[in-house]
């Protein structure tokens, strides 16, 4: 059964998001091999029941239902992309015109900005120029503007090349992207700057973001070189992530994202740190640690960014294939998220909260670690809930239950998706129902646990016999689940 284009950008993803090749059919002698380097014989399933070597049709459809709810979170969104002219003629330069494609593909208003330095320097090098920078800032004159224009117009021609693909049996195939540019960048001159005449290096001075905005109304992909003109008609060398940077605040952007030479921003024991606000960000650059060359370029325009309303900035590695599939269709990511506010919220659950809720209890009711609530009690009980968001999905929940004339009150349904339980958010939800308790001045707080017992002694409780549990609960108590009681006061 040949595999439609659609198909094959569904096989790119489901490569990326596995690790597994996926073989979208039949190649010919005159055509790219398979989607993915990664040849480990997986194949669609065949529909009419042939042979396949999926593990089982099930994951297929778990992987693509999977990132049903990203999709149409993003749908509509615009996505500022910015990758320096390394990206641009390394040997993940395809993938990312795939992955591009697919995002496009997908509904999501794609702003390309691409860098040139590495071919600047090579130009000034093939003529003979010396390149001259100063505190991180290239000094452009008149004979490094010419090779800056040179590698400039290059390298642009070289990415709308890898945009424009379309050959069968590649994620491209039948998913022709239109890629516009223009004179949407107006430029200043840098001037002088600690005695150094920065010459033909220039700093934004105004973006026309309704010109950005009307061409991705047209289903477009906008591609940008950073290179602006002043209104005397000068023309003046920019820096990608400055570019970057003031587009994605123009037009309003959802996300911004650098695709850099580093996982993202790592911890002291070199662990990468999934998500920070932007006080945390700033206090990185203080510390100056773990700070790569280009972390130390892109990091601040990214705290600006997110301080001037674009809603999160993202660093991802630029040598990690499918990075930008892994970091919106998967749960956990694979950088760091840079956000004004904090990405975890804690907030009591609504009725708008009830699908969800039922969502993520399901599987540990399944495995017996809950006990079953059907989705009627759960409407009825949501104001007993407290729930934590992680940029705005539901990833854990935990319930008070008053007993009446007792003084006292359960933690339950405490429950924490597998991918954020080292995140410290079942601490958080235990807190946040021990407030609760204690502003309607209750005394002591009961948990009942087949599971966690070791964990609920490390946070202070103490197990007692159920017999002493409050006459309300005592009734309910279910001998078969032999469910093991514990109490803190507080």
């Amino acid at each position: 059964m040949p595999i439609v284009p659609y198909g094959a950008r569904i096989a790119r993803f489901v490569s990326t998001v596995t690790g597994e090749a996926v073989n979208t059919g039949p190649q010919s002698d005159h055509q790219p091999g398979p989607v993915s380097e990664n040849e480990t014989g997986f194949e669609f399933p065949d529909m009419h029941g042939g042979k396949h070597h999926f593990e089982s049709t099930a994951r297929f459809v778990a992987w693509v239902r999977a990132a049903a709810p990203y999709i149409h979170a993003f749908r509509g969104k615009t996505f500022v992309v910015g990758f320096g002219g390394e990206v641009a003629a390394g040997k993940l330069a395809q993938s990312l015109a795939y992955d591009c494609n697919l995002l496009a593909a997908l509904g999501i208003r794609l702003v390309l900005v691409h860098g040139a330095r590495p071919q600047i320097d090579a130009e000034l090098i093939r003529r003979g120029l010396e390149s001259r920078i100063h505190n991180g800032l290239r000094v452009t004159d008149l004979a490094a503007m010419e090779c800056v224009k040179m590698a400039m117009a290059v390298t642009r021609f070289e990415v709308e090349a890898l945009l424009s693909q379309g050959l069968p049996n590649t994620p491209m195939a039948g998913g022709y992207m239109r890629v516009t540019g223009g004179n949407f960048i107006t430029a200043r001159p840098v001037g002088v700057v600690d005695g150094v005449d920065y010459q033909y290096t220039g700093s934004v001075r105004k973006i026309i973001a309704e010109e950005i905005n009307a061409d991705l109304d047209q289903q477009n992909v906008v591609l940008i070189t950073p290179l602006g003109m002043s209104p005397a008609g000068e023309i003046f060398n920019m820096c990608m992530e400055e570019v970057a940077e003031a587009v994605a605040v123009a037009v309003k952007a959802e996300k911004l994202i650098y695709l850099c030479d580093a996982p993202g921003l790592l911890d002291d024991d070199g662990k990468l740190i999934g998500s920070v606000t932007a006080d945390e960000a700033e206090r990185h650059i203080e510390a100056g640690k773990g700070l790569t060359e280009d972390l130390g370029l892109y990091l601040p325009c990214a705290i600006r960014a997110v301080r001037n309303g674009v809603a999160r900035c993202h660093l991802l590695d630029h040598d990690k294939d499918g990075a930008l599939l892994l970091e919106f269709f998967t749960p956990a990511g694979v950088g760091t998220v840079v956000s004004r506010d904090p990405l975890f919220q804690l907030r009591e659950a609504t009725a708008d909260d009830v699908g969800p809720l039922v969502a993520l209890i399901s599987p540990l009711e399944a495995d017996g670690t809950l006990v079953r609530r059907g989705r009627e009690l759960l409407e009825y009980e949501i104001d007993r809930f407290s729930v934590v968001e992680y940029d705005g999905m539901l990833v854990g929940c935990a319930a008070l239950y008053k007993f009446s004339g007792d003084n006292a009150a359960e933690l339950a349904c405490l429950a924490v998706t597998p991918e954020y339980r080292r995140a410290g958010l079942g601490e958080q939800l235990m807190r946040r129902i021990e407030q609760r308790a204690r502003r309607d001045g209750l005394e002591r707080l009961f948990v009942l646990t087949t599971r966690t017992a070791h964990w609920f002694r490390e946070r202070g409780f103490k197990e007692i016999d159920p017999e002493t549990l409050p006459a309300q609960k005592r009734e309910l108590y279910n001998l078969q689940r032999r469910s093991k009681v514990f109490v803190k006061s507080l």
